[in-house]
Formats: C-alpha cells, sequence, structure tokens
C-alpha cells in the first residue's frame, strides 16, 4: 500500500504527487522502542570525561604522619587517605564510554514510528527541490514562508550535503538541514515539522523498506 501525499515547490504550489510506503509511514506508533533509540543516542553522545584521583594518585603519601600509638590522635598511615583533606576519592567516576549496543530493527522500528506520527500529525511536507540563488537567511526565510514551514521548528533532509542550505540556515535555531545520511530519531523529536525533498523519498523507502 502506497499513501498519496502532495509535492510542492518552494513557492507553496502544488506541482506533483508521490507515494509513500505504508510499511514507513504508516507503521505501528512504537512509543517504548522510540523511547530506547533517543536514550540510545544521547548515551553515545556523553563525552564520559569525567575523572577523579585515587589514593594512589594525589601527591604526598611515603612517610607515615606519625607513630601508630602514644600521641592521643587517631591511628593514620598515609596522609593520601581518603578521609584526609587532599586525599584520593573512593570509588570516583573515570573517563569511560557510556555507548551501548541496540538491535538494528529496533532503531528501524523507532524511526518508521515518528515518520508515521509526522505523517499521521499533518506535520510532513515533500517538495520538489529548494535551490536559493544566495547563501543568504534573509532568502531561506522567505522560501520556508512561502512553503508555509515558518510556523514551528522544522527538520529539512536533503539528499545530498547543501553547503547553500546549511549556510543558509546554521544561524536559525529554528530550523535545521542535513542530509538524508544524518536522519535520526531525536533529531525528528526535536523539532516538530519535517520537510523532505522529493529525492529523499525514494532513499527512506531503501533505507528502511
Amino acid at each position: 500500500m502506497m499513501a498519496l501525499v502532495n509535492v510542492i515547490n518552494q513557492k507553496g504550489e502544488k506541482v506533483d504527487t508521490i507515494e509513500l510506503d505504508d510499511g514507513i509511514f504508516a507503521a505501528d506508533i512504537r512509543e517504548h522502542l522510540v523511547q530506547r533509540v533517543v536514550v540510545w543516542q544521547l548515551a553515545k553522545r556523553r563525552q564520559g570525561t569525567a575523572s577523579t584521583r585515587t589514593r594512589g594518585e594525589v601527591s604526598g603519601g611515603g612517610k607515615k604522619p606519625w607513630r601508630q600509638k602514644g600521641t592521643g590522635r587517631a591511628r593514620a598511615g598515609s596522609n593520601r587517605s581518603p578521609v584526609w583533606t587532599g586525599g584520593g576519592t573512593v570509588f570516583g567516576p573515570h573517563p569511560r564510554s557510556y555507548a551501548f549496543s541496540l538491535p538494528k530493527k529496533v532503531r528501524k522500528a523507532a524511526l518508521k514510528s515518528v515518520l508515521s506520527s509526522k505523517l499521521l500529525e499533518n506535520r510532513l511536507t515533500v517538495v520538489d527541490k529548494i535551490e536559493l540563488d544566495a547563501p543568504k537567511t534573509r532568502i531561506f526565510l522567505e522560501t520556508c514562508k512561502n512553503m508555509g514551514v515558518d510556523d514551528q521548528k522544522t527538520l529539512i533532509i536533503t539528499p545530498d550535503k547543501d553547503e547553500f542550505l546549511v549556510r543558509s540556515s546554521r544561524n536559525l535555531y529554528r530550523y535545521l538541514v542535513m542530509p538524508i545520511e544524518g536522519l535520526n530519531v531525536y533529531d525528528l523529536l526535536r523539532f516538530p515539522r519535517l520537510v523532505l525533498l522529493k529525492e529523499t523519498v525514494p532513499k527512506i523507502h531503501e533505507r528502511l523498506g
């Protein structure tokens, strides 16, 4: 089964229709899988650079601070002990990777779920092409207004990296332009509206079909 969706030009005029695979754009919305993929993506992005020094890594030590008995003070073997100021840390964090593996079929199912929700909620727009005369923010905003996608934060997916679109939109927090290779669940959720250039649709069918 295929759903027919209108294709507009950058002036907002209908110029064609395109078929979207129901297996991708009308799939079951599985929120628990979407949540798992978002956690997986954010875990991969964590730097994991937090670090503390153990008692073997701090300066000092070697000599016993005072004799074991007869001073009236608690016994101490090293000034690198965790109970001393400047001593080592017990069970503190060390550099590590927070990444974990997630089955490919889970990632695909989550992506299908989010794409389906965009179409179901009428927040998916297909554009035949976007061509700017120059990489100017003003021209980009005018084009988005003409296409009717200036009312919400918008993610624009291009078939290949488009320097003009990227440079025109990079200082606008409400827009993100990325090639089809970068399509991911987290950014689809961050941006309520999705704009697909017509040439990206077959690539999505090939990737998720």
